[in-house]
């Protein structure tokens, strides 16, 4: 019975690694961390940019999240608002910022969170398992990314280890 499950889940990634591969015509992968939440791993984080020896503020970008536990969707509301209020010095509660964090549904096991920046038209995108939620586009919507690459990002070891610093 183990064996098999873990047979499902590891074709389950198989599946969306393939087929996000698909989706990220404008950017190249970079590198992946797990997603460590009060010492639990919860999943991995892949990172993928136009160029991943450029600064991610100024290019193409895309966060793949893989979700190995169930997360419920106040927790993702919660988190997001936090880190952007830590690290956006212009985030209000009207920000457009927001209107992404809105998005967020709860996640099962095995469920894929992207989230994607496109610098030319400055868009952000949240898709679940390759489903479009939303979008915004604005000046300033690639600020999003600061929950995990700011100053004091949702977890210091991922920053690092997504962008070698």
């Amino acid at each position: 019975m183990f064996y098999h499950r873990k047979i499902i889940v590891l074709s389950s990634v198989l599946f969306l690694s393939l087929a996000t591969n698909l989706s990220h015509a404008s950017t190249q992968f970079c590198k992946n961390a797990p997603i460590i939440v009060t010492k639990k791993n919860v999943g991995t984080v892949s990172y993928y940019a136009s160029d991943c020896s450029q600064k991610w503020d100024n290019q193409d970008i895309q966060l793949d999240f893989m979700y190995t536990r169930d997360i419920p969707e106040w927790a993702f509301k919660r988190a997001a608002t936090h880190f952007l209020k830590k690290n956006v010095s212009n985030f209000t509660d009207n920000s457009a910022l927001n209107k992404i964090t809105s998005l967020y549904k709860p996640v099962r096991k095995g469920d894929l969170y992207s989230l994607k920046y496109s610098h030319s038209n400055q868009t952000l995108s949240l898709s679940l398992n390759q489903k479009p939620l939303g979008k915004i586009t604005d000046t300033e919507a690639n600020q999003y990314f600061k929950i995990w690459f700011g100053s004091q990002p949702f977890n210091a070891k991922l920053k690092q280890q997504l962008l070698n610093q």
